[in-house]
């Protein structure tokens, strides 16, 4: 029996309609709705996309979203002043500083911006205050990824409680805060990742397996307890069509997508998994759709956070 999808994409639009009465409830007592400062700096491809689409879901629901861009010959400095003026604002509830940043930059300019952000306009969860009220079991505002999982995985009648988790990946923004969010609600979680000895064995001793490892098809088949939800948080550029073929077999109906762009996103969980898995998000319109939807819940609570602390 094939899996069962997990699909994101609806989950994100019913999650997008369930902010708009909040949004407008904000609006209407505090005379402005709810805004977010995003700071974008250089000219990464990607990081266009991804702006581009939470600027217009935002326009969407009556969120108030402002881009500050900066160029690639920016500095440190430049961009903390930038984010230094967002914090002061008045209209600015959430500020968001898109990465990856530039290289010229420096290597400790990600942990700089993330340290200069307020606490309570972290709408990333990256600030360290925030990361230890996450680790505490008392989170304000988490990441935006692992939070739609979350949601999704409630959502979709999947029991997390007492459930074996295994996260493959240990990034700041998605393995670590996944695997926290995860083991406060009761499972029982191992995070694995490019040392772990026997990977495939672990991850299939897993009722919830969640990859986030950033390398296309990584988890076959082998990696997967019958029965068990797959996530895939996998996000892979691939413009071979040899590799294509190699993930995807010959044949297969999203080959002609890659002619037709040039381009194919696949995750890190490859297709055969699903012959095995009980439960799986796809790539695309899976986890994906649902950071951005996250994200819009997590300016709106910052929002009536800020409003609760200043007595509005």
């Amino acid at each position: 029996m094939p899996a069962r999808i997990l699909d994101g994409a609806a989950l994100a639009r019913q999650l997008r309609s369930e902010v708009v009465p909040r949004i407008a409830a904000f609006a209407s007592a505090r005379g402005r709705p709810p805004g977010l400062g995003i700071v974008l700096v250089g000219d990464d491809a990607g990081s266009e996309i991804y702006v581009r689409n939470k600027l217009r879901s935002a326009g969407e629901t009556g969120l108030r979203a402002d881009l500050e861009r900066l160029p690639a010959s920016a500095s440190l400095d430049d961009v903390l002043r930038v984010v230094a003026r967002l914090n002061a604002s008045d209209v600015h509830d959430a500020v968001l500083v898109q990465s990856p940043l530039p290289d010229a930059l420096g290597p400790r300019a990600e942990q700089a911006v993330c340290d200069a952000v307020a606490p309570w306009k972290d709408v990333d969860g990256f600030h360290p205050a925030n990361v230890g009220r996450l680790v505490q079991g008392r989170p304000t505002l988490v990441p935006c990824t692992p939070l739609g999982i979350i949601e999704l995985l409630e959502r979709s009648q999947v029991a997390i409680s007492g459930a074996n988790a295994v996260v493959i990946g240990r990034s700041d923004i998605v393995g670590k805060p996944v695997a926290l969010l995860l083991l406060h609600r009761h499972a029982t979680v191992t995070i694995c990742h490019s040392r772990t000895r026997g990977l495939a064995g672990i991850a299939a001793s897993a009722d919830i397996l969640v990859a986030a490892v950033g390398r296309p098809g990584f988890v076959t088949r082998e990696f997967v307890k019958p029965g068990a939800v797959v996530v895939d948080v996998g996000i892979n550029r691939v413009t071979s069509a040899e590799m294509a073929r190699a993930l995807l077999g010959d044949g297969h109906p999203r080959l002609a997508e890659l002619e037709r762009r040039g381009s194919l996103v696949v995750g890190d969980v490859a297709p055969d998994a699903a012959e095995v898995a009980g439960a799986i998000t796809p790539v695309p319109g899976g986890v994906g759709p649902l950071t951005i939807a996250m994200l819009l819940h997590t300016t709106v609570r910052a929002a009536e956070q800020g409003a609760r602390t200043t007595g509005d």
